[in-house]
């Protein structure tokens, strides 16, 4: 059985660091999947909507060599794909504070998915490869 590995995020300017996360998630196992954000769950988070629509990032994230399969999260309970799923490994960046740690263990653990590991990946150039940083530059 494939060695699945998940991972979470809005991905709304694709850039080096995205593309980073990904081949460093998929190091982890043999199957990566890619749960993107709705865009009501990202106005929810982060106060405003994504620039580009979860139709057009989910697009783009499937295009990526690394990601054999993305697909929408639920429009209200981020453990719906985790269920579905049950990946091996969860992937968090650097920078994903929304859900903690604990937090997720603790779902796992709800879901009978104790050998699921969470890994947090280590970041690539953020000081240039950060969507905020991007979006502040390009005055977006």
């Amino acid at each position: 059985m494939a060695k699945l590995v998940m991972a979470f995020g809005t991905f709304d300017f694709i850039h080096l660091g995205h593309v980073e996360l990904f081949k460093q998630a998929k190091a982890l196992g043999d199957k990566l999947i890619v749960v993107v954000a709705r865009d009501s769950n990202v106005k929810r988070i982060k106060g405003k909507k994504p620039f580009f629509s979860q139709q057009e990032r989910l697009a783009l994230v499937n295009s990526l060599k690394p990601v054999d399969l993305a697909v929408l999260g639920d429009n209200l309970n981020f453990f719906t794909a985790v269920k579905m799923y049950k990946p091996a490994v969860i992937v968090l960046g650097y920078d994903q504070k929304v859900l903690f740690e604990s937090y997720i263990r603790k779902k796992l653990d709800e879901f009978s998915l104790q050998k699921t590991k969470i890994v947090r990946l280590k970041p690539f150039k953020h000081s240039k490869h950060k969507s905020k940083r991007l979006k502040k530059f390009y005055k977006l």
